[in-house]
């Protein structure tokens, strides 16, 4: 057994004995107040929960809030949304008409919200003809057989096209994938450099670039007006991009 598995195994013990120690606590304040003791089936025991801080995921926290205030600001007559978290578009849905495509379509039943499967590589819509389309920390893993796709090394510019291509004239894409150093992670995801996205974003405009840094350099939080400079020394950051198709 080595020093890790050791230390893992004092903590999971040190941490069952503050447990039971903090239930029969618990019993005696409730018999005390002549109160209903839980019953030893019913225990639930959570060691990690006791932190001073409450911990969350930096990316998904930070890019769905910057996706909530564009779309709440574009006021769209609908928002038609490519494998996104389920979380944000259940809650935008309460303020715009919210539809919702993903290779597998999760079964939610909420008022405003419409789902389907679709193939991001194929996607079934006319060119140019959506207004508001967002497409967040999905690209990353298009063709790496995570998710059960098959798998294809070039997914990830086969998608990029595709929103590229459905996106109606004057409408916006929101679109959001780790960057900084440029690599493949199989079967996980891959992360980009800030011109990679661009170049083959090049029908669209940039409208704004946001970026969440590596957990590891500050407290910054969100960075709603970042340049590519901003990437230049991360390792795993979050860009947050708003594209534009410009009338020709």
């Amino acid at each position: 057994m080595g020093f890790g598995s050791i230390k893992q195994a004092i903590f999971e013990l040190s941490h069952s004995l503050a447990f039971f120690a903090e239930y029969f606590r618990y019993r005696r304040l409730c018999r005390r107040g002549n109160l209903s003791v839980p019953k030893p089936a019913d225990l639930s025991y959570y060691p990690y929960d006791k932190t001073a801080k409450t911990s969350f995921d930096r990316h998904y926290l930070y890019h769905c809030a910057w996706a909530a205030r564009v779309v709440r600001k574009l006021n769209p007559s609908e928002h038609v949304d490519i494998s996104s978290s389920l979380m944000w578009g259940a809650i935008i849905s309460a303020y715009v008409p919210f539809r919702f495509y993903d290779y597998r379509p999760a079964e939610i039943v909420l008022d405003n919200y419409q789902q389907d499967s679709v193939d991001l590589l194929s996607l079934p819509f006319p060119t140019s003809s959506i207004k508001s389309l967002s497409c967040m920390h999905v690209v990353e893993h298009i063709g790496l057989g995570r998710y059960g796709e098959p798998l294809d090394p070039l997914g990830h510019l086969k998608a990029m096209a595709e929103l590229s291509r459905v996106v109606a004239t004057g409408g916006h894409l929101l679109f959001v994938v780790p960057v900084g150093r440029p690599r493949v992670c199989f079967h996980g995801h891959r992360v980009f450099s800030y011109d990679t996205i661009i170049e083959n974003f090049r029908e669209l405009k940039i409208a704004q670039f946001a970026l969440i840094r590596d957990s590891s350099m500050g407290r910054d939080g969100l960075i709603t007006n970042a340049t590519s400079r901003d990437v230049a020394d991360c390792e795993y950051a979050c860009g947050c991009f708003l594209f534009t198709k410009p009338v020709t």
